[in-house]
């Protein structure tokens, strides 16, 4: 199977490849449009702030590649929220993959959120073998409301998205690669998709 990584300069990759690797897979880093359009799966990752991740994939013209890809595709945290209609951080206009807004945390709450939570509302083959209630890892101070493509929900201060799917296209606003065992069955049970 060949599992491509988005590397566009804006994930936290080596620790996604590592996590894939302790699953017995292979992954590729790359940002070439015909190497990622040939994987089996594809990873898009994302680390820091909205509006220059953006701006990073339209560089490369990866903007225009990843709505249109037929595989499945896992977006993870900023990859994630990159994959909604839009997002408040930077007024920034998204690949329109999700049909929602991501939206800051209001000061009711600490932000950043960084800490474990549950994951609740599971409903997905993405979840086969995970615990409602499961605690996966969060770090961000934005997030998805709860909408017709969400596939499981976290409460911090309020309901939010943590996952999210439409047709072969995923997104866990939590890391995977950083959720210990409930992070590696979730990735392996995309792998299997």
């Amino acid at each position: 199977m060949k599992i491509v990584i988005i590397n566009y300069g804006a994930g936290n990759i080596q620790s996604i490849k590592f996590a894939v690797e302790r699953l017995g897979y292979q992954a590729v880093l790359s940002d070439s449009e015909e190497e990622i359009r040939s994987a089996d799966k594809v990873i898009f990752p994302g680390v820091g702030e909205a509006s220059s991740a953006m701006s990073k994939l339209r560089e490369t013209g990866l903007d225009k590649v990843i709505p249109t890809l037929t595989q499945p595709v896992l977006g993870i945290c900023l990859g994630m929220q990159l994959m909604c209609t839009g997002s408040e951080e930077g007024d920034t206009i998204g690949l329109d993959i999700f049909n929602v807004d991501v939206e800051r945390f209001r000061e009711s709450v600490k932000v950043p959120q960084i800490q474990w939570n549950t994951i609740n509302n599971l409903s997905s083959p993405l979840f086969n073998q995970v615990a409602e209630d499961s605690f996966i890892y969060m770090v961000h101070s934005f997030y998805a409301p709860v909408v017709e493509d969400t596939i499981a929900t976290t409460t911090y201060g309020l309901p939010y998205s943590s996952a999210l799917a439409k047709n072969n296209f995923y997104g866990t606003q939590f890391h995977p690669e950083k959720s210990s065992a409930v992070g590696e069955q979730i990735l392996k049970n995309f792998l299997e998709l």
